[in-house]
């Protein structure tokens, strides 16, 4: 099934133009035993060329029957997954009855078997292209249709699909019919749900997870969060909310961290909290909880016509996230983690060869759609909107947006739509050049500053901007601050970097790239002069000599926590750029981080210091001296006095990263004492995480074996014990271990999705990587064999399990060896492209 062709764009385009798709009515028969579930669709649609043929989607486990207008067809009509239909009538009724396979890779219908109480669950994920691993249907985001669902189960089950539901007899569910949504949005989830129901504003609303997590299932905070953003989407919006009921489903193995399945979102239940977490971490659910819900107006109200228009749900979604959960939460401040944390992924992957314009152009088919769910369409995208609306204001931005959900509500839009929307709004604007030159091109502006000065006195600065290298009309507008910091006395005697003042600086596009900040002539120098204060663009900023010494300096004491984030990134952009060495980036570190007291920043650094800078940009023999130095700046933040949540957050992000950065055998000991005692001296009681955490670090040093690993398991015999069992038995360095960790990796269906990354994420350990070295020839040997195990899997082995940390040419080598393969699956290749230039960046660091 795997090897199923894509749909192309243009495929997509003529049944659009042939096709109108009234209804699915769908029944799911879970009664079938572990392996097949029933599914009985039929579909009633329109022909505008009554002889016409089609075909529809449909990837069974047994095709049992198929009846088009009351004439049987043969069964053998489906090829590779597709159901060919000749002779079609003005008015058509297809019925298609089949068995389909469950899934184990989070693909289609996903069934789990929970280990802490063996019961079963199971939930569909349709998108980009799945749907018809469950149903037969024309596959495609511009042919909406009423979804009307069925499901029988077993009796003591809880079923949710998109409508509201009724229970009847014999374990059957009956689904109020939706309305007209498209086939990747269809939803079920179904098993002894634990479920709480509450209303708010005349919407139902329903919280649920598996049985074993009820205790986790903090319902209070997450309806909490659900009702403020539905309110403030109703101000912001004149639509109110279209789909009725309003489930969000926690469930096992989601490949996503959500879905925004209409009336019935489905969530990775990691987002219950069965350990200590970080404000960072509830913060981030509550984000994702309001991109959801963004989702029901931009994507499932109004759909994307094409793949290509993905950004129209992700990017707003992204965005909205972030703007509502700061404005009606108590996270107040989520644009600083946006800025550290989240936007670094679009940069990351903005200077990637497989980079695209937020609006591509390029999304022929549904294999390429799926690897644009990444930080372009997600991170870059809510950036870029974040500065239209700098440049359009507030006011324009949502005027357009109500007039875009108003013409084109429970149907399809694409990117002219939007901008005729918005021009409409912008008085005056030219909404279409901005999108040319924003959305239509890929690559990061970089932007610096030339400043000279006379007596302490500002004779001129400017704005040097650049764009992409080799594309000099790739430059965009951008309307920015300039921020004006100097060096200040505090009431302690102590010297802190304070903003003077703040300009707003329109650069524009045009060939010069210079933009004199001529209002500053004359007035005294600043001791740091910094670009995008405030983080409203998208770009990678460069100080000048003296900012830059300044930043060395004081970094930590400035009192905006969002410049603080921004500097951060600058020096992890300087870094992977060469212009900074990773001895630089350790020493601002050591010196800047321990008393940084927001954990957004806390852990979005000490996370590059330790996966970047000491495994992949130092040469391994400064890796020992990187790693304690980091876990001594571990220490001293653990050292820092303060009782309040916030401290508590970052000395828990520091006991996390010292577990990671423990190696000498005093450290090793400690770990040990650690796990006797059930808690860190001075810091937090041991959670499962935590003990887990720990373990991984004794294992992947030969600490711990597989006698340790068992007795944790059987302390935690939960899903995510499970996983760090997996985790830890594959990061032990022995061969026996090595190989049967490998065996899993490369047998087809031998593991699911989630054991199949934890074993991926345990097995190269830059701590020995002698015990590794001989895998690594062999993992580009065998790699090519990943394909046709789906897109999941591809993606886990090609990108989570790359050898990332061997980072010399030999590796590099091999893996554009690997890529000569033409035949390799699109997933696969995109992986194995990013990580190949990531490793050409860490060798290229590594010379500095």
């Amino acid at each position: 099934m795997a090897g199923m062709p894509a749909l192309t764009r243009t495929e997509a385009q003529a049944r659009a133009r042939l096709l109108d798709v009234h209804s699915y009515t769908v029944h799911l028969d879970l009664l079938r035993g572990e392996e097949v579930f029933g599914s009985t669709t039929v579909i009633r649609f329109g022909c505008a060329e009554p002889g016409a043929a089609t075909f529809v989607e449909l990837r069974p486990a047994a095709l049992r029957r198929v009846v088009l207008n009351g004439a049987e067809l043969a069964t053998e009509t489906l090829s590779d997954g597709r159901l060919t239909l000749k002779g079609l009538a003005a008015e058509n009724e297809l019925r298609v009855e089949a068995d389909m396979a469950y899934s184990r890779t989070g693909e289609g219908m996903h069934r789990f078997t929970d280990p802490a109480d063996g019961e079963v669950y199971v939930y569909t994920q349709s998108a980009p292209d799945e749907a018809s691993r469950v149903f037969a249907c024309f596959d495609q985001p511009d042919l909406k249709a009423v979804l009307a669902v069925s499901v029988t189960a077993p009796p003591h089950w809880t079923v949710l699909s998109n409508g509201a539901g009724q229970r009847g007899d014999g374990g059957r569910w009956e689904f109020v019919p939706t309305p007209p949504i498209s086939t990747y949005l269809a939803a079920v989830v179904a098993g002894p749900l634990r479920s709480v129901y509450v209303e708010h504003d005349g919407i139902p609303l329903g919280v649920h997870c598996r049985r074993s997590l009820a205790a986790d299932l903090d319902a209070d905070e997450l309806f909490d969060i659900t009702r403020r953003s539905f309110d403030r989407y109703h101000e912001l919006f004149e639509e109110r909310y279209p789909f009725g009921k309003y489930d969000q489903a926690f469930v096992p193995e989601l490949n996503f961290g959500a879905m925004e399945n209409p009336g019935c979102v489905t969530f990775r239940d990691e987002f219950l909290f069965r350990s200590a977490v970080t404000g960072t971490e509830r913060e981030t659910r509550a984000i994702v909880i309001a991109h959801e819900m963004a989702h029901m107006w931009f994507g499932d109200l109004v759909t994307m016509r094409w793949w290509d228009d993905l950004w129209l749900n992700e990017s707003f979604a992204e965005y909205m996230g972030q703007l509502v959960i700061a404005e009606v939460t108590r996270f107040t401040t989520t644009w600083t983690g946006f800025a550290v944390k989240r936007k670094t992924w679009g940069y990351d992957a903005d200077q990637r060869p497989s980079t695209h314009p937020v609006a591509a152009q390029g999304v022929d088919d549904t294999a390429t759609a799926r690897v644009s769910f990444d930080g372009i369409s997600y991170a870059k995208g809510a950036s870029v909107l974040r500065q239209l609306v700098a440049w359009v204001g507030e006011d324009a931005f949502q005027k357009g947006v109500n007039a875009y959900f108003a013409r084109h509500r429970y149907g399809n839009a694409d990117l002219a739509d939007l901008l005729d929307a918005l021009g409409g709004a912008a008085d005056g604007r030219d909404v279409h050049g901005w999108a040319e030159r924003w959305l239509r091109t890929s690559g990061v502006d970089t932007l610096r500053t030339e400043v000279a000065d006379r007596d302490g006195e500002l004779v001129s600065a400017e704005v040097v901007h650049t764009g992409t290298p080799g594309e000099p009309s790739s430059l965009r507008p951008h309307r920015i601050f300039v921020g004006l910091y100097d060096l200040a006395v505090d009431g302690d005697g102590g010297r802190r970097l304070a903003r003077r003042e703040r300009l707003d600086v329109d650069l524009a596009a045009d060939g010069a790239g210079r933009t004199p900040l001529s209002r500053l002539t004359g007035a005294a120098r600043p001791d740091l002069l910094l670009l995008n204060d405030g983080d409203l663009s998208y770009a990678k900023v460069r100080l000048d000599e003296r900012s830059w010494r300044t930043v060395t300096a004081a970094l930590s004491t400035v009192e905006d926590e969002l410049t603080r984030a921004l500097l951060w990134n600058t020096a992890r952009d300087m870094t992977r750029d060469g212009e900074l060495t990773a001895g630089d980036f350790l020493t601002l570190v050591e010196t800047h981080l321990p008393g940084e007291p927001v954990v957004a920043v806390v852990e979005a650094v000490l996370a590059f210091a330790r996966h970047e800078i000491a495994d992949r940009y130092l040469r391994p023999g400064g890796r020992p001296a990187a790693i304690a130095a980091l876990a001594e700046v571990c220490r001293r933040i653990l050292r820092r006095a303060g009782d309040d949540d916030a401290a508590a957050d970052v000395r828990l992000a520091a006991v996390r990263m010292l577990i990671q950065c423990s190696a000498a055998e005093d450290d090793l000991a400690a770990l040990r004492k650690w796990l006797r005692m059930e808690r860190v001296p001075g810091g937090p009681a041991l959670d499962p995480e935590l003990r887990w955490m720990i373990l991984l670090q004794l294992s992947a040093l030969g600490a711990a074996g597989e006698a340790e690993i068992a007795a944790e398991l059987a302390r935690d015999p939960s899903a995510t014990g499970r996983q760090g069992a997996a985790r830890c038995g594959a990061a032990l360095p022995g061969t026996d271990s090595k190989e049967r960790a490998w065996r899993g990796l490369f047998t087809d269906g031998a593991l699911s999705n989630y054991l199949l990354t934890a074993t991926a994420q345990g097995f190269w350990q830059p701590a020995l990587p002698e015990t590794t070295d001989g895998f690594i020839g062999r993992y580009f040997e065998e790699i090519p064999g990943a394909a046709g195990r789906g897109p999941m899997v591809e993606t886990v082995l090609g990108r989570t399990f790359f050898p990332s940390h061997a980072a010399v040419p030999g590796t590099v080598r091999a893996a554009e060896r690997c890529l000569d393969d033409g035949e390799l699956p699109t997933a696969l290749r995109r992986a194995l492209t990013d990580q190949l230039d990531d490793l050409r960046r860490s060798v290229r660091v590594r010379d500095v």
